[in-house]
């Protein structure tokens, strides 16, 4: 009989800090993250962020993502403990209690909510409907195959709130918002869509929905290649409304070739490196465009209209 190794980005050893980080994924924070900051940069052409906000808007994402995570292990427990890949999870194999995680939800789940009242009236009272969104994923699989979108959106909401935490009011032109919170929908759906690859007969035996399930593996990578081509295309639509300049124009193009690198990593016939695609190339991805953003920022460069026109 073959004994499951460790799930990738995960910590091993007995201690608390172990444990806790691995039953929510911690390194998984690499993805978001630096897309929240992002809207925080991109609302800081309107009003400028305090160090204050900044940490605020940190504490929010953390809780809330600790939140998100710590449910859908609470609601998979049983899941994950008839799966080879996951049932050395925290709760499968005891390592946490079912009674400890519920605790942490909570506990995680208020200090979001209040994290995003000390930012501003509009996050607090938009804060129980973010909270409720990401919480809904965890049941997704269950009856629809689009469950990859569903965790997209969740992710999608960080940068919305991070521009939202700095200016309390919704972005000019009003469609910038939902088009940045696309952005981030398609490329963690199509990314997740590559992660459910390595369960498809699992999922099918146990009557769970993924898009690699129901479509099989070489439909679903079309389906991820779509999404990321969204993806840069959504990013650009971001740049042209904020007016942004050229280093924000090589940072989508950055993400387009890291994107591409990506998808030459896995095939429908060869998942070896899944793990490089999945987590080393997202983590790549989300800081190096941030990166570009906060570069295209601090130094104030024209904007791609302007270089063409002569007008900077």
């Amino acid at each position: 009989m073959t004994i499951p190794g460790r799930e990738g980005q995960t910590f091993a050893g007995p201690s608390a800090i172990a444990r806790w980080s691995s039953f929510v994924k911690l390194p998984h924070t690499v993805f978001a993250l630096p897309f929240a900051l992002t809207g925080v940069v991109l609302a800081s052409r309107e009003v400028m962020p305090t160090v204050g906000q900044v940490g605020w808007v940190v504490l929010a994402f953390t809780a809330a993502r600790f939140t998100a995570m710590a449910f859908n292990r609470i609601v998979d427990r049983d899941v994950d403990a008839r799966n080879p890949r996951t049932r050395l999870r925290e709760i499968p194999s005891g390592a946490l209690l079912v009674g400890q995680a519920k605790l942490s939800v909570v506990i995680a789940g208020v200090l979001f909510i209040l994290a995003s009242w000390m930012l501003n009236p509009l996050c607090g009272m938009l804060s129980p409907i973010a909270l409720a969104w990401v919480l809904f994923y965890s049941y997704c699989k269950r009856f629809t195959r689009w469950s990859h979108l569903v965790l997209g959106l969740g992710l999608g909401i960080a940068p919305v709130g991070g521009y939202l935490a700095v200016t309390g009011t919704w972005s000019e032109p009003a469609w910038m918002l939902p088009v940045l919170a696309m952005a981030v929908m398609t490329w963690s759906g199509g990314f997740d869509i590559l992660y459910a690859l390595q369960d498809v007969a699992f999922d099918r035996a146990n009557g769970l929905f993924s898009l690699p399930g129901a479509l099989g593996a070489p439909k679903a990578l079309r389906i991820a290649r779509v999404l990321h081509l969204c993806t840069v295309v959504l990013l650009a639509m971001v740049g042209a409304a904020t007016a942004s300049g050229l280093l924000y124009a090589i940072g989508v193009a950055v993400v387009a070739l890291l994107l591409a690198y990506e998808h030459s990593l896995v095939t429908a016939d060869d998942l070896t490196k899944l793990d490089a695609a999945f987590f080393t190339m997202n983590g790549v991805i989300s800081i190096s465009f941030f990166t570009f953003v906060l570069l295209e920022r601090v130094f104030h460069l024209p904007s791609l209209t302007q270089l063409l026109t002569g007008a900077a």
